[in-house]
Protein backbone atom coordinates (compact mmCIF):
# COMPACT_ATOMS: atom_id res chain seq x y z
CA UNK A 1 0.00 0.00 0.00
CA UNK A 2 2.87 2.69 1.15
CA UNK A 3 4.32 1.77 -2.50
CA UNK A 4 1.40 2.82 -3.90
CA UNK A 5 0.84 5.65 -2.64
CA UNK A 6 4.60 6.60 -3.22
CA UNK A 7 3.92 5.35 -6.94
CA UNK A 8 0.93 7.57 -7.19
CA UNK A 9 2.80 10.51 -5.51
CA UNK A 10 5.85 9.96 -8.53
CA UNK A 11 3.23 10.06 -10.95
CA UNK A 12 1.41 13.12 -9.81
CA UNK A 13 4.61 15.30 -9.67
CA UNK A 14 5.38 14.23 -12.74
CA UNK A 15 2.64 14.99 -14.50
CA UNK A 16 1.99 18.63 -13.00
CA UNK A 17 6.15 18.76 -14.19
CA UNK A 18 5.18 17.91 -17.93
CA UNK A 19 1.73 19.99 -18.01
CA UNK A 20 2.72 23.14 -16.54
CA UNK A 21 5.68 23.51 -18.76
CA UNK A 22 4.04 22.66 -21.50
CA UNK A 23 1.28 24.99 -20.22
CA UNK A 24 3.90 27.89 -19.79
CA UNK A 25 5.32 27.13 -23.08
CA UNK A 26 1.67 27.52 -24.54
CA UNK A 27 1.41 30.74 -22.50
CA UNK A 28 4.80 32.39 -24.06
CA UNK A 29 3.96 31.37 -27.33
CA UNK A 30 -0.14 31.17 -27.92
CA UNK A 31 -2.16 33.95 -30.06
CA UNK A 32 -5.98 34.60 -28.91
CA UNK A 33 -8.39 35.20 -31.21
CA UNK A 34 -9.06 38.44 -29.12
CA UNK A 35 -7.34 40.68 -27.87
CA UNK A 36 -6.24 39.05 -24.47
CA UNK A 37 -2.46 38.86 -25.67
CA UNK A 38 -2.07 42.79 -25.40
CA UNK A 39 0.89 43.04 -23.48
CA UNK A 40 -0.02 45.85 -20.58
CA UNK A 41 -3.34 45.56 -18.52
CA UNK A 42 -4.96 48.90 -17.74
CA UNK A 43 -5.76 49.19 -14.15
CA UNK A 44 -9.10 48.61 -13.29
CA UNK A 45 -10.95 51.52 -11.94
CA UNK A 46 -15.13 52.11 -12.47
CA UNK A 47 -14.91 52.55 -15.59
CA UNK A 48 -12.99 49.20 -16.95
CA UNK A 49 -15.64 47.43 -18.62
CA UNK A 50 -14.00 44.15 -16.22
CA UNK A 51 -15.81 45.97 -13.44
CA UNK A 52 -19.34 46.64 -13.85
CA UNK A 53 -20.95 49.25 -11.48
CA UNK A 54 -23.94 47.12 -9.50
CA UNK A 55 -26.11 49.27 -7.37
CA UNK A 56 -23.38 49.94 -4.71
CA UNK A 57 -20.69 47.88 -5.21
CA UNK A 58 -19.40 45.95 -8.61
CA UNK A 59 -19.56 43.08 -10.41
CA UNK A 60 -16.15 42.32 -11.61
CA UNK A 61 -18.05 40.24 -14.50
CA UNK A 62 -20.59 38.49 -15.36
CA UNK A 63 -19.17 35.14 -14.78
CA UNK A 64 -19.03 36.44 -10.73
CA UNK A 65 -21.32 33.96 -9.54
CA UNK A 66 -19.94 31.13 -11.05
CA UNK A 67 -16.02 31.80 -10.13
CA UNK A 68 -17.35 33.11 -6.60
CA UNK A 69 -19.08 29.65 -6.14
CA UNK A 70 -17.09 27.20 -7.73
CA UNK A 71 -13.56 28.80 -6.28
CA UNK A 72 -15.00 28.99 -2.60
CA UNK A 73 -15.98 25.01 -3.00
CA UNK A 74 -12.23 24.51 -4.20
CA UNK A 75 -10.86 26.62 -1.35
CA UNK A 76 -9.48 29.56 -3.63
CA UNK A 77 -9.91 33.34 -3.82
CA UNK A 78 -12.63 34.21 -5.99
CA UNK A 79 -10.84 37.26 -7.12
CA UNK A 80 -7.48 35.57 -7.69
CA UNK A 81 -9.47 33.77 -9.87
CA UNK A 82 -11.39 36.37 -11.75
CA UNK A 83 -7.70 38.32 -12.14
CA UNK A 84 -6.52 35.07 -14.21
CA UNK A 85 -9.73 34.65 -16.14
CA UNK A 86 -8.89 38.52 -17.11
CA UNK A 87 -5.82 38.01 -18.17
CA UNK A 88 -5.85 35.00 -19.89
CA UNK A 89 -9.46 35.58 -21.57
CA UNK A 90 -10.84 39.03 -21.35
CA UNK A 91 -14.03 36.69 -19.66
CA UNK A 92 -14.60 35.32 -23.01
CA UNK A 93 -16.03 31.84 -22.70
CA UNK A 94 -15.45 31.04 -26.23
CA UNK A 95 -12.03 32.18 -27.17
CA UNK A 96 -9.58 29.08 -28.21
CA UNK A 97 -5.80 29.69 -28.79
CA UNK A 98 -4.32 28.63 -31.83
CA UNK A 99 -2.23 25.91 -29.88
CA UNK A 100 -5.71 25.00 -27.86
CA UNK A 101 -6.10 26.50 -24.88
CA UNK A 102 -9.41 27.43 -24.35
CA UNK A 103 -12.09 28.91 -22.09
CA UNK A 104 -11.81 31.77 -19.59
CA UNK A 105 -9.23 30.29 -18.05
CA UNK A 106 -7.27 28.66 -21.06
CA UNK A 107 -6.86 25.41 -20.10
CA UNK A 108 -5.33 22.70 -21.98
CA UNK A 109 -6.91 19.64 -23.02
CA UNK A 110 -4.33 17.61 -21.15
CA UNK A 111 -5.72 19.61 -17.65
CA UNK A 112 -9.10 17.94 -18.99
CA UNK A 113 -7.56 14.28 -19.60
CA UNK A 114 -5.94 14.83 -16.06
CA UNK A 115 -9.41 15.33 -13.91
CA UNK A 116 -11.42 12.93 -16.45
CA UNK A 117 -13.32 15.62 -18.53
CA UNK A 118 -14.62 15.32 -21.56
CA UNK A 119 -12.51 17.79 -24.28
CA UNK A 120 -16.60 18.68 -25.45
CA UNK A 121 -16.70 20.50 -22.16
CA UNK A 122 -13.86 23.00 -22.01
CA UNK A 123 -15.70 25.54 -23.13
CA UNK A 124 -18.56 25.17 -20.34
CA UNK A 125 -17.36 28.30 -17.92
CA UNK A 126 -18.64 26.22 -15.07
CA UNK A 127 -16.27 23.38 -15.94
CA UNK A 128 -13.36 25.83 -17.27
CA UNK A 129 -13.16 27.32 -13.96
CA UNK A 130 -13.62 24.38 -12.16
CA UNK A 131 -10.28 22.86 -13.49
CA UNK A 132 -8.32 26.12 -13.44
CA UNK A 133 -8.70 25.81 -9.34
CA UNK A 134 -8.06 22.03 -9.91
CA UNK A 135 -4.89 22.41 -11.00
CA UNK A 136 -4.00 25.54 -9.00
CA UNK A 137 -4.74 23.53 -6.06
CA UNK A 138 -2.44 20.48 -7.25
CA UNK A 139 0.47 22.83 -8.26
CA UNK A 140 0.07 24.40 -4.35
CA UNK A 141 0.17 20.54 -2.97
CA UNK A 142 2.91 19.90 -5.29
CA UNK A 143 5.05 22.57 -4.41
CA UNK A 144 4.61 21.71 -0.28
CA UNK A 145 5.15 25.52 0.75
CA UNK A 146 5.77 26.24 4.67
CA UNK A 147 2.76 27.43 6.02
CA UNK A 148 5.21 30.21 7.02
CA UNK A 149 5.09 31.45 4.09
CA UNK A 150 3.41 35.14 3.49
CA UNK A 151 0.56 34.80 1.32
CA UNK A 152 2.04 37.18 -1.40
CA UNK A 153 5.01 34.81 -2.01
CA UNK A 154 2.77 31.86 -1.91
CA UNK A 155 0.24 33.05 -4.61
CA UNK A 156 3.17 34.86 -6.41
CA UNK A 157 5.46 31.11 -6.44
CA UNK A 158 2.02 29.62 -7.99
CA UNK A 159 1.04 31.85 -10.22
CA UNK A 160 4.69 31.79 -11.78
CA UNK A 161 4.06 27.50 -11.78
CA UNK A 162 0.90 28.28 -13.50
CA UNK A 163 2.11 30.41 -16.29
CA UNK A 164 6.24 29.40 -16.79
CA UNK A 165 6.13 25.38 -15.49
CA UNK A 166 5.91 24.18 -12.09
CA UNK A 167 9.51 22.36 -12.58
CA UNK A 168 11.13 25.65 -13.91
CA UNK A 169 10.11 27.26 -10.77
CA UNK A 170 11.02 24.13 -8.60
CA UNK A 171 14.45 24.58 -10.24
CA UNK A 172 14.63 28.03 -9.18
CA UNK A 173 13.94 27.33 -5.64
CA UNK A 174 16.46 24.14 -5.59
CA UNK A 175 18.93 26.84 -7.06
CA UNK A 176 18.56 29.84 -4.55
CA UNK A 177 18.46 26.43 -1.66
CA UNK A 178 21.65 25.78 -3.16
CA UNK A 179 23.39 29.56 -3.17
CA UNK A 180 21.85 29.99 0.42
CA UNK A 181 19.25 31.96 -0.54
CA UNK A 182 15.68 31.93 0.65
CA UNK A 183 13.54 29.41 -1.91
CA UNK A 184 10.25 30.50 -0.44
CA UNK A 185 10.78 34.04 -1.50
CA UNK A 186 9.50 35.19 -5.09
CA UNK A 187 12.01 37.84 -5.34
CA UNK A 188 14.74 35.23 -4.89
CA UNK A 189 13.20 32.85 -7.03
CA UNK A 190 12.16 35.49 -10.14
CA UNK A 191 15.83 36.38 -9.98
CA UNK A 192 16.80 33.00 -10.42
CA UNK A 193 14.44 32.15 -13.08
CA UNK A 194 16.10 34.81 -15.06
CA UNK A 195 19.11 33.34 -14.14
CA UNK A 196 18.01 29.92 -16.07
CA UNK A 197 18.75 31.43 -19.15
CA UNK A 198 22.37 31.49 -18.16
CA UNK A 199 24.64 27.70 -18.87
CA UNK A 200 26.29 28.48 -15.45
CA UNK A 201 22.93 28.32 -13.59
CA UNK A 202 20.72 25.96 -16.14
CA UNK A 203 23.75 23.24 -16.17
CA UNK A 204 23.76 23.23 -12.49
CA UNK A 205 23.47 19.98 -11.26
CA UNK A 206 20.31 20.89 -9.42
CA UNK A 207 18.33 21.59 -11.98
CA UNK A 208 16.29 19.05 -13.68
CA UNK A 209 13.81 21.07 -16.42
CA UNK A 210 17.51 22.82 -18.12
CA UNK A 211 17.48 26.39 -19.97
CA UNK A 212 14.28 28.70 -19.06
CA UNK A 213 13.94 31.87 -21.38
CA UNK A 214 10.34 32.83 -20.44
CA UNK A 215 10.95 34.86 -17.05
CA UNK A 216 10.19 38.29 -18.68
CA UNK A 217 6.21 36.44 -19.66
CA UNK A 218 6.21 35.09 -16.37
CA UNK A 219 7.25 38.18 -14.52
CA UNK A 220 5.05 40.30 -16.43
CA UNK A 221 2.40 37.84 -15.63
CA UNK A 222 2.57 37.16 -11.50
CA UNK A 223 3.07 41.07 -11.75
CA UNK A 224 -0.25 42.08 -13.89
CA UNK A 225 -2.02 39.27 -12.03
CA UNK A 226 -1.05 40.40 -8.83
CA UNK A 227 -1.74 43.96 -9.31
CA UNK A 228 -5.41 43.63 -10.66
CA UNK A 229 -6.55 40.61 -7.44
CA UNK A 230 -5.28 43.45 -5.54
CA UNK A 231 -7.23 46.07 -7.00
CA UNK A 232 -10.55 43.39 -6.99
CA UNK A 233 -9.99 42.96 -3.32
CA UNK A 234 -10.41 46.73 -3.01
CA UNK A 235 -13.76 46.73 -5.31
CA UNK A 236 -15.19 43.45 -4.53
CA UNK A 237 -16.24 41.61 -1.59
Amino acid sequence: MLNLKLKRTLLTVAFLTLLTTFYGFEARFAEPATDAAASELAAVEPTDPAVLPLAESYQISVYDNIIRRISGEEGNDWRLMSAIAYHESRFTPDIVSRRGAKGLMQIMPVVARQFDVPQEQLLDPETNVRLANLLLNEIASTLRLPASVPEKDRMSLILASYNGGIGHVSDARRLARSHGENPDSWEVVARYLELKADPAYYEDEVVRCGRFTGYKQTRAYVDDVMKRYDRYCQVAK
